[in-house]
């Protein structure tokens, strides 16, 4: 007893009684840490890995972190798993620019997830919690996708899904039904998990929450397999050859626009080579062929000698060409698809509508001016927004055009399929982000894309990766990073629309809705049980 006595003597001397011991930090710091390192768990789940399934445990330790917290806890528990999940996942976006920029978008971005986090705080107290959070999680995407600058919804949950099981659940709902089945499992998986070790230590089986998580826990499962029936790569309009070129660029990062001329002639000689190789016999003739985003950055209705390299090339080949072009109109610049024939020339246009902030338009160019003017130097002049979908007629094949940044958006790409379009390209240039996983994490949004609205997708870029995907996600071919290739190919062309395609915005609005109920239903029990208490 006197040992005792001295013991806790000694230690109210050395900490004071009101401050906090061992053990109350180690409550604060590990919660915190595996916040984070959840986060970064979620981020190695998406590509270029093929670890898909790591979402499940990252969502799972994300539930145990947050589930029975404050809303106030949980913001600040989201952030971190934010910043673990979208630091590494975006750091592309510095390659060429500094960490400023980087960093700026990370913290801005996961403000987003912590507000989710304090959702699913708010909401883990309710009968049937994965449902309301995986909800939660679905309308904090709705939200990231739509503000600031008309949003920016890379590392939706979907986009790391290509080589998942679940994939066939885009057809049915789009990216936010793929999504939110993915957070459901992992919440799911945390909740029987959690019921089977109190069941253990306790010895009492709750069996409305146990059958509530396993059927959490089942039921995406099921609806993926029971989606796969919408998952089809059979031609229904017939087929047709395409070929994607990838002219490469003269070098990597910013500059590569000083060598705009070059990166025309790199696309038009790979054109020519691919011409000389059909009429060898060595590889089949194309119905049409599909340059990236900025093949000719020199303006061809502006500039005769890239319109006399752009006819060379398609006279060579004698098919239709789609060039990626940057134009000005009117004063006013657009990233522009051109249709361009190979006896009359351009005949058709398609302008780009969901332009990239910072990158083809600068918000706030005063402020950030003042901050930096290097960075207002890099976007000179603002481009403009395209307002019609772009739907080429090829050859009797309608192609519908989503560039590059559009991928990323559910409305862009759903437009081009119910304006008519049979099959999809995705013209992009990531020769300003060198060898990051930038082009990779774009490459399975595509992916996605394809299995959404049962189309193909043909991704031709400036410098790699360039791809065919058929309509059931599967890549049948695709090309090395920064070098000069073509690839040609028989694809299917489809018409029918998928669920998806049909529905639209409709399936995201439920689950909002869902989340909506959710928070008030928790915020109601929390202001009864306020009231309770006073009196």
């Amino acid at each position: 007893m006197t040992v005792t006595a001295t013991s806790v003597g000694e230690s109210d001397q050395l900490e004071p009684r009101n401050a906090p011991g061992a053990r109350t930090w180690a409550r604060r710091l590990v919660p915190a840490a595996a916040a984070a390192l959840s986060g970064l768990l979620l981020y190695v789940s998406f590509p270029p890995r093929t670890l898909w399934w790591l979402a499940l445990p990252a969502f799972a330790v994300f539930g145990w972190v947050l589930r029975g917290r404050s809303w106030k806890a949980g913001l600040g528990l989201g952030y971190l798993f934010g910043l673990g999940f979208l630091l590494p996942l975006l750091v592309w976006t510095g390659v060429e620019v500094g960490p400023g920029p980087w960093l700026a978008l990370v913290v801005i971005e996961a403000i987003f997830v912590a507000l989710v986090g304090a959702g699913i705080a708010a909401v883990s107290k309710l009968p049937g919690w994965p449902v309301w959070a995986a909800a939660v999680w679905i309308a904090g995407e709705a939200a990231r996708a739509r503000v600031p600058f008309d949003g920016f919804p890379w590392g939706k949950i979907a986009f790391g899904q290509a080589d998942g099981v679940f994939l066939p659940l885009a057809a049915v709902g789009g990216t936010p039904v793929l999504g939110f089945a993915v957070v459901l499992c992992g919440f799911a998986l945390y909740e029987v998990v959690r019921l089977a070790v109190r069941t253990r230590r306790t010895g009492t089986v709750r069996r409305a929450a146990a059958a509530v998580g396993l059927l959490c826990l089942a039921v995406p499962v099921v609806g993926a397999v029971a989606a796969r029936p919408l998952v089809s790569d059979k031609a229904e309009d017939g087929s047709v050859t395409v070929a994607a070129i990838q002219g490469n660029v003269p070098r990597a990062g910013l500059d590569f626009n000083s060598q705009r001329r070059a990166v025309l002639d790199y696309h038009a000689r790979e054109t020519e080579r691919l011409a000389a190789e059909v009429k060898a016999g060595k590889v089949a003739r194309p119905d049409f062929v599909l340059w990236p985003e900025n093949s000719s950055d020199i303006d061809p209705f502006a500039n005769p000698d890239a319109r006399a390299v752009i006819d060379k090339a398609a006279k060579a080949i004698g098919v239709p060409i789609s060039v990626g072009g940057v134009v000005e109109r009117d004063g006013k610049l657009y990233n522009e698809q051109i249709l361009w024939d190979p006896a009359k020339g351009p005949i058709d246009t398609y302008d780009k509508r969901q332009i990239q902030p910072f990158g083809e338009y600068l918000p706030l160019r005063s402020f950030i001016g003042a901050i930096n003017k290097n960075w207002t130097a890099m976007v000179r002049q603002d481009f403009s927004r395209g307002t019609e979908p772009g739907v080429f007629t090829m050859d009797g094949a309608k192609v519908g055009l989503v560039t590059c940044y559009e991928a990323a958006f559910d409305w862009t790409v759903r437009s081009e399929v119910t304006d008519g379009a049979q099959m999809i390209s995705v013209p992009s240039n990531n020769a300003t982000f060198d060898r990051s996983e930038m082009t990779y994490q774009q490459l399975a949004m595509s992916r996605v894309r394809a299995v959404e609205h049962s189309r193909t997708v043909t991704v031709p870029v400036t410098s790699g990766v360039s791809a065919m995907i058929m309509p059931d996600g599967k890549i049948t071919q695709k090309t090395g990073m920064f070098v000069a290739d073509s690839l040609v190919q028989k694809v299917p062309l489809r018409s029918s629309q998928t669920p998806a395609t049909r529905l639209g915005v409709l399936p995201e609005i439920a689950l909002v809705l869902v989340a909506a109920g959710g928070l008030g239903w928790a915020v109601g029990t929390g202001l009864r049980g306020r009231r309770a208490g006073d009196v």
